[in-house]
């Protein structure tokens, strides 16, 4: 049975993988090469948002409950200044780092900020802001590595909880689906299983048992089949969500064509 990552976990892993991201960056040839997973993004424009990030996150951490993002924060993103000298710059990230574990230790898991996902299944808590940072370093390390032609899994545990904490901030939603309902299979080859239900309910995510090697039948012949089910190690999963790479990249059972659908929906809430 997964279990969700403890606090302190999270905390580890946003400073380990803030880590890695500094040394990534420190072995580019070039901080101008171009970021191929960020369209139009440079190296330097990647450490300018990652770092920035931090200094928002922690920001908004600090100043607790709010019905939008605090003045504050927003205010001192808008005024972000970021050294141009090379060597200035794993200090200034490391630093950014440090504000944002300082906040989260400060304030606690449950302690209530801002997030922008107010109606998905991640808390709106200090502990969901350290969840999704947790991905949002590593997705960036693993950007970096592309940019090096270098690109590495992410780590288990990080991926493992990176399947499950997308599909609950960034795809639950009340907002109606707007088209036939069905679901979505997540299967991660390391043993972990997710369904995402769109209908007019919304959109929601459940754990499921992890399936055996027969295939999930085509809907219409199982009514519980998914519409399409994704497979993949949980690393691929991750990188595939965040559209790094492609459907086509893994095995997809059912309709792939739902895929395209549910990557379009915007829904409005």
């Amino acid at each position: 049975m997964q279990k969700n990552l403890e606090f302190p976990d999270l905390l580890r892993l946003i400073d380990e993988r803030s880590t890695a991201f500094r040394a990534e960056v420190a072995a580019a040839p070039d901080l101008d090469a171009p970021v191929p997973t960020c369209p139009g993004w440079t190296l330097f424009d990647l450490v300018k948002h990652l770092g920035g990030g931090d200094r928002f996150w922690a920001a908004v951490v600090a100043a607790g409950p709010a019905d939008g993002p605090p003045a504050e924060a927003v205010a001192a993103r808008a005024a972000l200044e970021v050294p141009q000298e090379r060597t200035a710059l794993p200090a200034w990230l490391a630093a950014s780092t440090e504000l944002l574990l300082s906040a989260l230790r400060e304030a606690g898991p449950e302690a209530g900020c801002w997030t922008w996902w107010p109606v998905s299944q991640s808390p709106v808590t200090a502990g969901g802001v350290a969840r999704h940072r947790v991905q949002e370093t590593a997705m960036h390390t693993y950007d970096v590595q592309v940019a090096a032609d270098a690109p590495q899994p992410l780590p288990l545990d990080v991926a493992l909880d990176g399947v499950e904490e997308f599909l609950f901030t960034v795809c639950a939603t009340p907002a109606a689906w707007p088209h036939k309902p069905t679901a979505f299979d997540f299967h991660a080859t390391e043993g972990h299983s997710w369904r995402l239900t769109v209908d007019g309910d919304g959109a929601r995510t459940t754990r499921i048992p992890t399936p055996t090697a027969t295939p999930t039948a085509p809907t219409g012949e199982d009514a519980n089949a998914a519409g399409a089910s994704v497979h993949g190690t949980a690393s691929e999963l991750v990188i595939y969500m965040y559209d790094r790479i492609p459907a086509n990249s893994l095995r997809v059972d059912g309709d792939p064509g739902l895929l395209d659908l549910l990557r379009a929906w915007e829904p409005e809430e």
